[in-house]
């Protein structure tokens, strides 16, 4: 491999085997072998990397675990370094006093909440992947979760981000206090880049109170309307879940076909809705989730311990990999919504699903407008597999024109670039990308990302 003093104690692989494995992600984008894999332990060696990849004409892909939806951390161009950080996964620092964590990038999400467990603290942010994806990842994505209904995205935790910028220097933005108005908020630039920006290095965010108890409620619908209806409702009867989950019909049949929950079946839809908080609280506002669901034909069952809790999450985490049981091939989208669109929206889902005979199955976090559909296809079948991606274009129009959004979470990368000036108007993009060309003009950190040419 071609190599440089500035690289000398730097762990990077030209290996074949290597390349393969660094050459896709979770998404079905198009992938590609990288001209090589790094696994850089320290800010500096990031930043002796970035430089020594500005000085050759490399190009830099940062890559957490993967996890990503929507071909972000994908290398589609051969002259890229994958900048892998899953050596770079230490907890630096737990502040119980300021309730701040301070860590690398390459934290595992579900490592943090154990650690901050024992401190009685916790970390809202929780996407699906949370036994697997980075806190690095998490950042570059703005990732959510269940529990962003009530306790926002990434972006809400977020304090200080220390950062490679493309000319190999290294950054601190943000800081350790709560409110902060010096200057532009840079940090929040990077927060939802997808790497296009800047490497990230180091992260500092708040964290909260472990809550002092959690009701769970699972109520199961006979009316896909009525459950989209159900979730506006609960909000507008003054109750904030934790979280609010809604699962369909065709997602419960895949589940129990492929790992059985006792999850009740031939129903329309559930949603799982969780309350936490004082106990005296949470019981009042279960009370009342009860009684607005009860109004829509809604029965409501209450998980009665943390080990009912835990099967019930379970089986939400793992409707993913049970969808496959219906076909082979998955297109999965993350579109948004107003809460009081989701019935409109699920109902006219269904109805593209008849219409065009192609399995759509929608589960996710109805509690902020974020559903997940999944197109179902045999890709084997070239007719069944184009009448199937040729429903993502539908399924956008028919989104903003509720005023939704075609991510919630998943972000851009290369999947979802044919459609993002369907909601991004042209001036809008050209500030954009006037921003990406200041701060990287040798456009060198993930491109070809978001935005396309720039």
């Amino acid at each position: 491999m071609k190599n440089s003093d500035c690289l000398k104690g730097i762990e990077i692989s030209n290996e074949y085997e290597d390349l393969i494995c660094y050459g896709f992600d979770a998404s079905i984008a198009d992938s590609g072998l990288p001209w090589g894999v790094a696994w850089p332990k320290s800010a500096d060696e990031v930043s002796r990397i970035v430089a020594y990849a500005s000085d050759q004409g490399l190009r830099i892909v940062p890559r957490g675990a993967g996890t990503g939806m929507a071909g972000a951390s994908v290398p589609h161009l051969a002259d890229s370094i994958i900048l892998s950080f899953e050596k770079m996964r230490k907890v630096i620092e737990i502040n119980p006093d300021n309730m701040t964590v301070t860590l690398e990038p390459g934290m595992i999400n579900s490592r943090l909440q154990r650690e901050l467990q024992r401190l009685d603290l916790f970390y809202p942010p929780d996407p699906a992947s949370l036994s697997i994806c980075t806190l690095g990842g998490n950042v570059a994505t703005n990732a959510g979760g269940p529990c962003a209904v009530k306790y926002g995205v990434t972006r809400d935790y977020v304090l200080e981000l220390e950062a490679v910028l493309p000319d190999g220097s290294i950054v601190t933005l943000g800081g350790k206090t709560y409110k902060r108005v010096v200057g532009y908020d840079l940090k929040q630039l990077l927060i939802g880049a997808e790497g296009t920006l800047a490497a990230i290095t180091k992260i500092t965010m708040k964290v909260l109170p472990l809550p002092e108890d959690v009701i769970t409620l699972l109520v199961q619908f006979n009316d896909l309307s009525a459950a989209g209806e159900a979730v506006s409702k609960i909000i507008s009867a003054k109750v904030i879940p934790r979280t609010m989950e809604f699962i369909d019909g065709s997602a419960i049949k895949a589940l129990e076909q492929y790992k059985p929950t006792g999850l009740p079946s031939g129903t329309a839809a559930l949603l799982l809705v969780e309350l936490d908080g004082h106990p005296a609280t949470i019981q009042k506002e279960a009370e009342k989730v009860v009684q607005v669901c009860r109004a829509l034909g809604g029965e409501t069952a209450v998980a009665g311990d943390k080990a009912a809790r835990d099967k019930l999450w379970e089986a939400r985490r793992a409707i993913s990999p049970a969808l496959y049981h219906l076909k082979p091939f998955k297109i999965n989208e993350d579109i948004v919504v107003p809460r009081d669109q989701i019935a409109a929206t699920l109902t006219s889902l269904r109805a593209l699903s008849l219409e065009n005979d192609i399995p759509i199955v929608c589960f996710g976090h109805a509690g902020d407008g974020n559903i997940h559909v999944n197109i179902m296809v045999d890709n084997a079948d070239k007719e069944e597999y184009a009448r199937g991606l040729g429903l993502i274009k539908k399924i956008f129009e028919l989104v903003l024109s509720l005023g939704g959004s075609l991510s919630g979470e998943h972000g851009i990368g290369i999947a979802k670039l044919p459609y993002i000036d369907m909601e991004i108007k042209e001036r809008e993009m050209r500030l954009m990308k006037d921003v990406k060309r200041l701060i990287d003009p040798k456009n060198i950190m993930n491109p070809g990302k978001i935005f396309g040419a720039c």
